[in-house]
């Protein structure tokens, strides 16, 4: 009987560590429909208010072409800066946070003054999870 309750325990445990993890998953459709919030100044195929985001997962921050970056953009792609699903998930957070707590730590603190021209945050977690896994589909 022991044994037998031991087994349910375990399959139900493990039953929600697996509903919790798909919970969490990034879903870039979602992404995709919480990415027209960013269509006011994005656009994957030309720059606008912002830069052009096809290709933006693997590229060095502030190079895409024909964009001008505010130096706190440029700065952090000098000192090494590529955008990952993981740093735009922390970056849409707070722009200005994360570009100067990059070049901070990166020991360029003299660099990490003014502001990026990216105003907007996403608070929501999941939405910014989910953003990123849009944007790595643009190519």
């Amino acid at each position: 009987m022991v044994k037998k309750l031991l087994a349910i325990v375990s399959i139900a445990a493990t039953a929600g560590a697996l509903s919790v993890g798909s919970a969490a998953a990034q879903d870039a459709a979602k992404g995709e429909a919480v990415f027209k919030q960013c269509m006011t100044c994005h656009r994957a195929d030309k720059n606008m208010v912002g830069p052009a985001l096809a290709g933006v997962v693997g590229r060095k921050a502030g190079t895409a072409a024909g964009f001008s970056y505010s130096p706190l953009n440029h700065h952090s792609g000098e000192a090494g800066l590529v955008w990952t699903q993981d740093n735009i998930i922390t970056y849409l957070a707070d722009p200005n946070a994360f570009l100067k707590k990059f070049l901070t730590d990166k020991g360029h603190a003299d660099q990490a003054v003014g502001a990026t021209k990216m105003t907007f945050k996403l608070a929501n977690e999941q939405q910014r999870k989910d953003v990123a896994a849009y944007l790595a589909t643009l190519k």
